[in-house]
């Protein structure tokens, strides 16, 4: 993209995969544009609209087994976000949009349903719920600072060979075999909430360097820090 460009951000159906916050990924992401002089904007595309396949960076949240079959069922039918990717798009999700940008996953009733095949990733249902805070050390090909955020998850997800992990769990239970995410390409997905960009910067500029092209010097904002080091230790101290 050119210096001149605004970057469009594309929130994919807030009203349907908006359970958890996530939506203030799409935030983040803006923010931390505006704050480097790049102008930004986000574009909500809500149940009913065409998703447009113009967009620079596609964002994904987090929902339940209906809302989550569902979307996956919509974005099937309305391509525009899979022939974004096609000329290089990025899309980030979260939890729901993990399972929903994998191959297949199977609900709570037992349902399976396809995904848009962006991940190399299935999902089922465990046994038991995850839920509670998470520590995530990242493949160094993503990143070298910890990740933290917050799951609330039934499903266990397989990462197959053509998508990597995200990395690797300290703490918590992420896909349930010891790694967390999946990222193939410049398709990133995760189980972290919190909002997940709001909580890990480094994930954020990650994002945002494969949109615009180059990677992004750390923006120096000390509190951020600060509470990534208060949540961190008392993670540790458990």
């Amino acid at each position: 993209m050119s210096a001149e460009s605004s970057v469009r951000i594309g929130l994919i159906l807030p009203d349907v995969l908006g359970t958890y916050g996530d939506s203030g990924n799409a935030t983040v992401l803006r923010k931390r544009l505006e704050w480097r002089g790049i102008e930004a904007e986000v574009l909500p595309v809500r149940l009913g609209d065409v998703t447009p396949s113009s967009l620079d960076l596609y964002v994904l949240g987090g929902g339940e087994d209906d809302a989550q079959a569902l979307a996956a069922d919509h974005l099937s039918k309305d391509p525009g976000m899979q022939r974004g990717v096609e000329r290089g798009a990025v899309v980030f999700g979260v939890c729901a949009g993990l399972q929903v940008l994998g191959r297949a996953f199977t609900t709570s009733d037992g349902v399976t349903h396809p995904g848009l095949g962006l991940l190399d990733v299935s999902t089922s249902p465990g046994e038991r719920r995850s839920v509670g805070e998470v520590v995530v050390q990242p493949d160094p090909r993503f990143g070298t600072e910890p990740l933290t955020g917050f799951e609330n998850h039934l499903g266990i997800t397989t990462v197959g060979p053509d998508s990597l992990p995200l990395g690797q769990v300290v703490r918590g239970t992420g896909n349930g075999e010891g790694t967390e995410g999946a990222v193939s390409g410049r398709v990133l997905a995760t189980y972290l909430h919190g909002p997940a960009l709001a909580r890990n910067p480094e994930l954020a500029d990650l994002v945002l360097g494969w949109v615009v092209g180059l990677p992004l010097p750390p923006l120096d904002i000390p509190e951020v820090e600060q509470l990534r080091q208060e949540r961190l230790a008392r993670r540790r101290a458990r």
